[in-house]
């Protein structure tokens, strides 16, 4: 027997694909058109406004720094944020249970508290450099993100397994790099790409943050936005979600987004 589709549900699935792939079709085909103004439809096609965004040399550094930042933030945030998920799970009836609220605070507190609040006593009081004050503050931003990931990938894993492992003679060390945290490896893949993304494209935390000499992607869009209106901003753009999407084919292709997926 076959089942018959509502037309009423096809058409509000296409609405909300219109909905989601619109803004990035518009984008796209604004970096396209060769006019020197933003517009949709494209007026005609050309790669010039993709060759610009390498001739400003104000973009060429803003995304080297940017990929610098998002990946030492990620990082420190891994470092720290492994062991803290572990420990949060695996003693979670003898550790305060206010405890892992403490590591969701820069979640809950506003980006724009938070980067005024680091501009004051990290870059003015403490006098630590611009890139490092953004390092702070970008680890910062997205450490709870990596924490509640990996936590939810920690929350199904038997540790009995671990307890087993330690009792037939294995290092605890040991234990943990060669039986939890390969169990949880689709969970720190996940907490990765979500770090990463989340910090190359921060604004609030970076515009308190960013100085004479060093700055963000974001924030060079918008001092570029502020003087110009030309298609560049939106090949940028194009740049970004090229970017986010061999991030998802890299994790396809090494694991499986269907793995990353069930640790959510």
């Amino acid at each position: 027997m076959t089942t018959r589709i509502n037309p009423a549900l096809i058409g509000f699935t296409a609405l909300v694909y219109v909905f989601l792939i619109g803004p990035l079709v518009i984008i796209f085909g604004a970096a396209i058109s060769d006019t020197s103004y933003l517009t949709f439809p494209p007026q005609g096609l050309t790669l010039h406004w993709f060759e610009n965004i390498w001739a400003i040399s104000a973009f060429r550094r803003t995304i080297i720094t940017s990929l610098q930042i998002a990946f030492l933030a990620t990082t420190i945030a891994l470092i720290i944020g492994i062991p803290a998920a572990y420990a949060l799970n695996r003693y979670r009836v003898q550790l305060p249970g206010w405890l892992s609220t403490l590591f969701v605070l820069p979640i809950l507190v506003p980006e724009i508290v938070m980067g005024f609040s680091l501009l004051r006593s990290v870059n003015v009081d403490s006098g630590v450099p611009i890139f490092f004050t953004l390092l702070i503050g970008h680890t910062l931003l997205v450490l709870p993100y990596v924490i509640r990931v990996i936590s939810a990938a920690l929350s199904s894993f038997d540790f009995s397994i671990e307890e087993a492992a330690i009792s037939l003679g294995s290092r605890p060390a040991k234990t943990f790099f060669t039986i939890v945290l390969p169990n949880v490896r689709s969970g720190v893949i996940a907490a990765f790409i979500l770090a990463f993304i989340t910090s190359i494209n921060d604004v609030s935390v970076s515009l308190f943050l960013t100085g004479p000499g060093i700055s963000t992607l974001p924030i060079q869009i918008l001092a570029h936005v502020e003087q110009f209106f030309d298609p560049t901003i939106a090949s940028v753009s194009v740049l970004l979600m090229v970017l986010t999407v061999i991030v998802m084919i890299i994790v396809e292709r090494t694991l499986g987004l269907t793995a990353v997926a069930n640790t959510k």
